[in-house]
């Protein structure tokens, strides 16, 4: 066994209707890997034009003006989507947006991914709730 396992793996898509990217997300993804609770494995940007055709860009791809955001980001991404996670990701989309697709390892859970299988355990459940469902299901608790 490894001294240190992976820890979970996520996928995020990330819609921008309309296309409307705002500057806050390197940042905020550069803090996280900075702080070592995540490392980016792969970083694919989709377009889905008016004809419904898919234009997709890889992050290493991105002309380094529009790379420029990224460049915190410790580490290589890229390789681990293949095209048919881009297509399902564009079906998300409305003709004229574009999405983030961010594949994650949570480096912050690598300790426990290892202690449990060293302790013979294994993960056999697991759901992740996005903030908005907790927020609604708190915001109804309350009322």
């Amino acid at each position: 066994m490894p001294d240190e396992m992976l820890g979970p793996v996520e996928l995020a898509v990330i819609a921008f209707p309309g296309s409307q990217f705002k500057g806050e997300i390197a940042p905020a993804l550069a803090d996280l890997v900075n702080n070592d609770i995540v490392h980016i494995i792969d970083l694919v940007f989709v377009t889905k034009n008016d004809d419904g055709s898919i234009d997709a860009i890889e992050l290493s791809d991105l002309p380094d003006d529009e790379a420029a955001p990224f460049d915190d980001l410790d580490g290589e991404a890229g390789g681990l989507l293949s095209d048919s996670d881009l297509d399902l990701a564009s079906e998300l989309l409305e003709p004229g947006s574009s999405a983030a697709l961010v594949v994650w390892e949570n480096t912050w859970a690598r300790r426990l991914v290892t202690a449990i299988a060293n302790a013979g355990g294994r993960l056999v459940a697991h759901d992740r709730l996005d903030a908005e469902t907790v927020q609604e299901a708190l915001a109804s608790a309350d009322s």
